[in-house]
């Protein structure tokens, strides 16, 4: 089999877990090259604070047969900027599949990748995908065609997982499940807004309400300022 490619987009203050979950995944695939491509040069600092070198610009990447956006707080500049954005737009259309974790679904709508697809995000973002034209989803993983998106930071493991039974086999995403002991025992049930106290819900809805606010913001203008190119 030839090697497949897997390309992430790095930008300043993205959550570190939405690459490196699917990336131990993908890097563990039999014949895969794995990319980091940054936003700008150098070093790329996430939001919170491990530095990463991507080892391709934009400009020099490679075809990718993966395209994967991570999320977070960065998020909301890459919305407002449209070299950015078609590249993604010019990179997913040529990609085989096109993937997120948490939020980078809401930089792939911005592209208009997700225009009439299923799809998910982190559960506070999820509602802001009906303003790119997409179909919201709660679920942890959402496959619609060549779209694989997944919801919030620690289902990016489960969707690389996906992600590699579908480009080779489930025995496959087996194998790299044990090796990696992903068996997920979590001492509070507290991990999405079903099962987590409602009080604590609505007590991070109210926090990150200006957050979200201003996301949505950006993301119509985003749309709309493309629409109209």
């Amino acid at each position: 089999m030839a090697d497949t490619t897997v390309g992430f987009l790095v930008f300043p203050d993205f959550t570190q877990l939405d690459l490196t979950g699917p990336y131990e995944v993908f890097s563990r695939m039999p014949n895969v090259r794995v990319e980091l491509v940054g936003t700008e040069p150098g070093p790329i600092r996430s939001e919170r604070g491990l530095t990463f070198q991507p080892r391709a610009d934009r400009a020099a990447a490679p075809r990718f047969d993966v395209l994967c956006i991570p999320g977070g707080l960065g998020v909301n500049e890459l919305l407002q900027d449209d070299r950015v954005l078609d590249w993604v737009a010019d990179a997913g259309g040529r990609a085989e599949l096109v993937t997120s974790v948490c939020t980078g679904a809401l930089v792939l709508g911005a592209a208009g990748l997700l225009r009439g697809y299923r799809a998910t995000t982190h559960w506070l973002s999820l509602d802001l995908l009906t303003e790119c034209a997409a179909i919201p989803v709660g679920e942890r993983v959402v496959r619609d065609r060549n779209r694989v998106t997944g919801a919030g930071i620690t289902a990016g493991i489960d969707f690389g997982l996906a992600v590699v039974a579908q480009l080779h086999d489930q025995e496959a995403a087996e194998k790299i499940q044990l090796m990696m002991e992903y068996d997920p025992a979590p001492p509070f049930h507290a991990g999405s807004p079903r099962t987590a106290p409602a009080a604590l819900v609505e007590r991070i809805k109210k926090e990150r309400s200006p957050l979200q606010d201003e996301r949505r913001r950006l993301l119509v203008a985003a749309v709309n300022r493309r629409a109209r190119a």
